[in-house]
C-alpha cells in the first residue's frame, strides 16, 4: 500500500508590489504638453454631454475658456436656452418642438461632434509629427544633417535634404569662385588645380583634353545635382 504525497505550495514572498499609483493632480508646467492636454480633455467633456444628452434627452449647456483665453461653449439645445433657462427657472420649459424638428438637430449634433473628433485626431497627428520634425533638427544640429538616415524620412522630409544639398553646393561653388579669382593673376586664366582636376573627373571627365581647358563659373564639383540623390 502506498501513500501519496500531497505537493505544498509554498507561500507567497514577502516582496509587495506598490499596485496602482495615483497621479497627482497639478498643474502640468510645459505649456505645449498643457495645450495638448486641455483639447484632449474637452473632447472628452463633449463626448461624455452628447452621451447624456442621447441617453437621457438632457439639456446641456457650459463654457470653458483655454489657457490661451480662448472661449469654447457646448449646448442642447443651445447654450442661450440653457443659460436663460437656468436665469428663469420659473419659466415654464418648451415643449412645442416637433419630433422631427428635434430628430433632425439631435442628428446635425452628431454630425458635428464627429468631424470635431476627427479635426482633432488631425491637429494630435499633426503635434506628433512636429515632435518627429523637432527631434530630427536636434538630432541634425548634433551630428550634421547630412548624416541623419534618409531611409527614415518622409517625402517632405526628402525634399528639404536636397534643397540643402543644392544650398551647400551653390556655397562651395561660390567660395571656389572667390579663392580662384582671388589667386590667379587677373590677365591669366586661372590654373588647373588637383582639386579642380579631381572634380572634372567626377563629373566625367578625363584629362585627356574632352572637358573644359579652363575653370568654368557654376561647374558642379563633384556635388550632387538635383535628381541624382
Amino acid at each position: 500500500m502506498t501513500t501519496s504525497k500531497k505537493k505544498t505550495i509554498p507561500p507567497p514572498s514577502g516582496k509587495k508590489t506598490r499596485g496602482r499609483q495615483k497621479i497627482e493632480m497639478k498643474m502640468i508646467e510645459k505649456e505645449e504638453d498643457r495645450l495638448i492636454t486641455f483639447s484632449k480633455r474637452r473632447s472628452g467633456i463633449y463626448k461624455k454631454a452628447s452621451e447624456l444628452i442621447t441617453l437621457c434627452g438632457a439639456e446641456i449647456g457650459f463654457v470653458v475658456f483655454s489657457p490661451a483665453g480662448k472661449p469654447f461653449s457646448f449646448g442642447h439645445p443651445s447654450v442661450e436656452s440653457v443659460v436663460n433657462r437656468f436665469l428663469e427657472q420659473n419659466a415654464p420649459p418648451n415643449d412645442n418642438t416637433h419630433p422631427l424638428v428635434e430628430a433632425h438637430r439631435r442628428m446635425r449634433i452628431s454630425q458635428l461632434e464627429q468631424q470635431y473628433n476627427e479635426l482633432i485626431e488631425q491637429l494630435e497627428a499633426e503635434v506628433e509629427r512636429g515632435k518627429v520634425i523637432t527631434k530630427l533638427n536636434s538630432r541634425i544640429k548634433s551630428k550634421g544633417w547630412w548624416e541623419v538616415p534618409m531611409d527614415k524620412l518622409n517625402l517632405e522630409e526628402l525634399k528639404q535634404f536636397g534643397n540643402n544639398v543644392d544650398a551647400l553646393r551653390n556655397r562651395v561653388c561660390g567660395k571656389l569662385n572667390e579663392k580662384l579669382a582671388t589667386q590667379a593673376p587677373a590677365s591669366a586664366p586661372a590654373p588647373r588645380s588637383g582639386l579642380m582636376d579631381s572634380a572634372h573627373m567626377m563629373n566625367g571627365y578625363e584629362n585627356d583634353g574632352a572637358g573644359p581647358s579652363s575653370y568654368v563659373p557654376g561647374t558642379n564639383y563633384g556635388f550632387p545635382r538635383r535628381g541624382q540623390f
